[in-house]
């Protein structure tokens, strides 16, 4: 993947970077391919127990390539639906939907879809740089990704709506306030804290990890009968696993750990 995007794996943890710094980062369907297939293919691969998305230089995203935006505009509304949203669609569901702990490092601007993709992340480190903000309302258009869906959940309808409808950034200090991000530091040190939490993550316990993630984001959608329902069966499951049996016992031997996903 040499155009948009870098994948670097280091023991359990697995970076996508994009490496657009020249453009800030713009995102455009090749970006957006190219970020789907990377969480697509590390999603699969047993060693790698955590993802980070990451971004060169200044910002995480200025949003979306204006070349782009043109071409978009003057496409039917089938080529926009088969096309361009298989990529962008495609690359926020393949890191909503990953099974495994993702984190994003957002410094700098995170416009429209840097914005969505940082919220399609289980969780979001900022940069006292950092910008949030969901200003596709001003090109026309609407939050097609995560935001309308996540954002009032994260922070509140009223929020959602300021941010959503209005346009309106939110700084780093403003985004932890109101639960957008869990932690803002210095713009020097979000690499170093983002491995440190990167490697925390990969410690957890995969298959329960995976079900608890699941059973979080199902729990948004549906009903608390269905949740008492697919928990007992995925509880079931996860007692009679390897992982329960080394938890238990390094609890008892009061000792880090070991998980293997099985």
């Amino acid at each position: 993947m040499p155009d948009h995007v870098r994948v670097e794996r280091d023991g359990g943890v697995a970076r996508v970077v994009v490496a657009r710094a020249d453009i800030g980062n713009a995102s455009s369907p090749e970006m957006l391919g190219e970020i789907r297939d990377a969480f697509l293919a590390l999603s699969e691969e047993a060693e790698v127990r955590a993802i980070v998305l990451a971004a060169e230089g200044k910002h995480f995203s200025v949003g979306a390539d204006f070349a782009f935006l043109e071409r978009l505009s003057g496409m039917p509304a089938s080529e926009i639906k088969s096309t361009v949203y298989a990529q962008f669609q495609g690359a926020a569901k393949a890191i909503y939907r990953c099974p495994k702990p993702t984190l994003a490092l957002v410094q700098g601007a995170a416009i429209t879809v840097g914005c969505e993709l940082a919220l399609a992340c289980d969780f979001r480190v900022a940069a006292d740089t950092a910008r949030f903000q969901e200003s596709w309302t001003k090109l026309g258009i609407i939050p097609p990704l995560a935001g309308l869906f996540l954002l009032p959940r994260l922070i509140g309808l009223g929020r959602a709506m300021e941010m959503c409808l209005q346009g309106r950034p939110v700084l780093a200090e403003e985004a932890l306030r109101i639960g957008l991000v869990g932690e803002v530091v210095a713009a020097g040190e979000l690499a170093e804290r983002g491995e440190t939490l990167a490697r925390d993550l990969a410690a957890s316990a995969p298959l329960a990890y995976a079900a608890a993630k699941q059973g979080l984001q199902r729990g948004l959608e549906s009903s608390m009968e269905a949740e008492w329902q697919a928990n007992l069966s995925n509880q079931a499951l996860l007692l009679g696993s390897e992982d329960h049996r080394e938890g238990l016992a390094a609890v008892t031997g009061k000792r880090t750990p070991r998980f293997h996903g099985r």
